[in-house]
């Protein structure tokens, strides 16, 4: 029984898994994985194992990216509890008002389960097209988009169509999504300080946007491997949780591809019988009713079939029928490896025969051919783009790096061998938390990581100097994009 809305802890030969078996996990996902952000297993209801490798914590949240989708459609699975619409309501009844002049048949029937289903019968993504949408009415443009196959018959992952969702259940229930949840969902499991983002319309995003915690994320899973049941109390339909969580629509065959075994309603059907929301970059609540398990993970990784792998080939067949007889020597060295979970600050030296030449220099840059700035929804405006550069050493123990483009100066200090923390908005319109470290990587090349904790985004500056001038490049870990940019040639002011 959970107190507090806290999971009870265990030791894993209670729960049937012998902790050798998550020892060599995490060594497998820090050896071919880069890089798991947390990782919480449940079992039985108890937590067995839990890490957060710094500088990320379980206190920070975390972005979601489309595992938001699986809270939007519990909203949707409440709406529906509480008889505020049904599946088979059509889009266009919902929203009369959005209807475009000429309403194909296919318009006609899309239905929200249609929505749910990921099977609206849009042959790309919607999602580009409501961006540009001028009046920021993406419901409205969303409903203007031609729907190329009849609804139901054809699957496509089209994060727009949750968009509508989340705007459903505003338009039904008088308040936004989030708000909507928190008595409902957020309240009664104990998940605190959500946020997310909003369109210019005042909806939530619905598909993407959601920043909760890593405990915030396995509570979802195990509410819905508990049929909707938390202490003892019924808090969403189990109809609905079977309905959301079996196959809807057939999305392929491959027997060795987890996006291929069918889509629920906002969840994705796994091998082994079990189902999971996801995020991109590796954000991921997965349930394996099974093994009666729950397994959380963030991370900014590039390929998200790799982790699924590492699970089904290292944890399920270790999920035994029955417990252990309790090894306190492995326990002891799981428990001393989750507890010294750390991405690696930058390796280098902390000194260099440029340093004194460098420090406190100002090199400049030309805008006109810098490019957009990749793992960014958006390109940057011209107030983004980086107009000056000044590194400031200070001995062995770190720097200050003062990056100045449109909006200002930001200024960033930075460890040795250390991650230091702080806050910025370079590269976005507001401060984000931040943790980064330097080195020097070569004699005339400064390194320095940008970790943005509560993100999948880790970027690396890399400046390398040479007489009267330097050479600066900017390397993300994962992204929508291109994972770098071309070089900035600067010259010393």
């Amino acid at each position: 029984m959970m107190t507090d809305n806290q999971f009870p802890k265990s030791t894993p030969e209670a729960q049937g898994i012998p902790s050798g078996a998550i020892l060599a996990f995490l060594e497998a996902a820090e050896k071919n994985i880069d890089a798991l952000h947390s990782f919480m297993l449940l079992r039985h209801g108890a937590v067995v194992a839990e890490g957060w490798w710094a500088p990320y914590a379980p206190e920070l949240r975390h972005m979601l990216f489309s595992l938001s989708k699986s809270y939007t459609s519990t909203a949707v699975g409440f709406a529906v509890a509480e008889g505020l619409l049904t599946v088979d309501d059509t889009l266009l009844s919902l929203f009369p008002e959005f209807a475009p002049a000429d309403v194909s048949e296919n318009l006609a029937a899309m239905k929200v389960r249609h929505l749910l289903s990921m099977s609206t019968g849009h042959a790309e993504d919607t999602t580009g097209r409501l961006f540009e949408a001028e009046d920021g009415k993406w419901v409205k443009a969303f409903l203007a988009l031609p729907v190329e196959y009849e609804p139901g018959t054809h699957f496509l992952y089209n994060t727009g169509a949750t968009y509508v969702l989340a705007a459903i259940v505003q338009k039904l229930t008088g308040m936004a999504l989030i708000d909507y949840l928190t008595p409902r969902l957020f309240e009664p499991l104990g998940i605190k300080d959500a946020w997310w983002e909003v369109s210019p319309e005042g909806v939530v995003m619905g598909g993407f946007g959601l920043n909760v915690k890593t405990e915030d994320i396995a509570k979802l899973g195990q509410l819905y491997l508990q049929k909707g049941v938390w202490n003892g109390q019924r808090i969403l339909p189990e109809s609905w949780v079977a309905e959301a969580t079996s196959r809807q629509v057939s999305n392929g065959s491959s027997d060795v591809s987890d996006w291929q075994q069918g889509y629920g309603y906002q969840f994705w059907r796994c091998r082994h019988n079990a189902y999971r929301g996801d995020g991109a970059f590796g954000q991921y609540c997965i349930v394996m009713p099974d093994q009666d398990a729950v397994i959380a993970i963030t991370s900014g990784v590039g390929d998200m079939q790799a982790v699924l792998n590492l699970i089904w080939d290292r944890l399920l067949p270790a999920m035994g029928p029955a417990s252990l007889v309790e090894n306190r020597d492995a326990q002891a060295q799981l428990a001393r490896k989750l507890a010294g979970l750390a991405l690696k600050p930058v390796a280098g030296s902390p000194t260099s025969p440029w340093a004194e030449t460098v420090s406190g220099k100002t090199y400049g840059f030309d805008v006109a051919d810098q490019k957009v700035i990749p793992g960014r929804h958006a390109p940057p405006d011209e107030a983004q783009l980086v107009q000056a550069v000044t590194v400031d050493l200070k001995g062995y123990e770190g720097g200050t790096l003062t990056v100045r483009d449109g909006r200002g100066d930001h200024v960033i200090a930075f460890g040795y061998g250390a991650w230091q923390a702080g806050q910025t908005s370079l590269g976005d319109a507001d401060p984000r938390s931040v943790m980064v470290s330097g080195a020097w990587t070569d004699p005339d090349t400064l390194s320095v990581k940008l970790c943005f904790n509560e993100t999948p985004f880790c970027a690396t500056l890399v400046f390398q100097f040479a007489q009267g001038g330097m050479r600066f490049q900017e390397k993300m870990n994962v992204g929508f994009g291109p994972e770098g940019r071309p070089a900035l040639l600067g010259k010393l002011r």
